[in-house]
């Protein structure tokens, strides 16, 4: 399930950095703190919104921006969102928002192959975990780059419990296709399609490890139950740092929005700061 949470923004022309996921991924762990459901994790995107950029980053001039949560857990993605709205403000970096409303993304038709777009970097490797360095370039259109992708999927997939060690077995079905004329094109106008970006960890402002991540279209053949998995938790690694998150290339999603409530128990509280370099609760 994807749910799209829109904000009313309180403060117009604020900054946040040009890659904010390290704010977001700090607010998501404290809006989840206390969650005890399965280990299937969660994907989302960075905030949406009419941006102007200058040096210190993406000033936010729209009256209202949208962060995209993503799980194949509903009561994790209930979880979330009732904390969210206990909450009259929250503070994102120096965005001060209140969330106004959810809207449910309801499933695209897969098809196969099917062509996604990347909302968020794609990461092959993780420097946390991977014996190759996580900062390698690898050739989008080589063998190496999809099977490191198909590697982790698997991994991800028969570590959520949802699948049985026969149905992994029959996922063999599995190939990355880079959209090689978008990519020639972004090498002529000298713009880059994959770069290095900072992992934080939710105790310091100083990155934990450096990942490449890839910014292009691609087609993928795959099961469609793997297409459903990466399209709701995530392709490839630092999911739950919000890389990875895909959707469907020439499609808009708004049109798959419908309205989604959340049965909110408890009152509202007073604000919640989601800096990277601070740990915990601040009202």
């Amino acid at each position: 399930m994807r749910a799209r949470v829109i904000f009313k923004l309180r403060n117009k022309g604020a900054v946040l950095p040009f890659h904010h996921q390290h704010i977001l991924a700090t607010l998501i762990r404290n809006l989840l703190v206390g969650y005890e459901g399965s280990t299937m994790g969660y994907n989302f995107s960075g905030l949406k919104g009419q941006t102007r950029v200058s040096r210190r980053g993406l000033h936010y001039y729209s009256s209202r921006v949208t962060l995209v949560f993503s799980s194949l857990d509903k009561e994790m993605i209930d979880y979330f969102l009732t904390n969210i709205f206990k909450n009259n403000l929250l503070e994102i970096g120096e965005l001060v928002v209140s969330p106004e409303a959810i809207e449910e993304e309801r499933l695209p038709h897969f098809y196969n192959p099917n062509k996604y777009i990347c909302i968020s970097p794609l990461v092959l490797l993780n420097s946390l975990d991977e014996e190759t360095s996580s900062k390698d370039f690898i050739l989008p259109d080589s063998d190496q780059f999809s099977d490191f992708l198909y590697e982790s999927t698997m991994y991800r997939m028969e570590h959520s419990g949802l699948f049985s060690s026969e149905e992994i077995a029959s996922f063999y079905q599995f190939q990355v296709i880079p959209d090689m004329q978008y990519i020639e094109k972004l090498k002529k106008e000298s713009k880059k399609f994959a770069r290095i970006y900072a992992l934080y960890d939710d105790y310091t402002q100083d990155p934990s490890a450096e990942v490449r991540g890839y910014t292009f279209p691609f087609s993928l053949y795959a099961h469609p139950q793997v297409h459903d998995f990466i399209f709701n938790c995530g392709f490839g690694e630092a999911t739950m740092e919000g890389y990875g998150m895909l959707d469907i290339a020439n499609e808009d999603p708004l049109v798959r929005c419908v309205p989604y409530r959340v049965p909110f128990l408890e009152p509202k509280m007073g604000k919640v700061f989601a800096h990277a370099n601070i740990p915990q609760w601040k009202y």
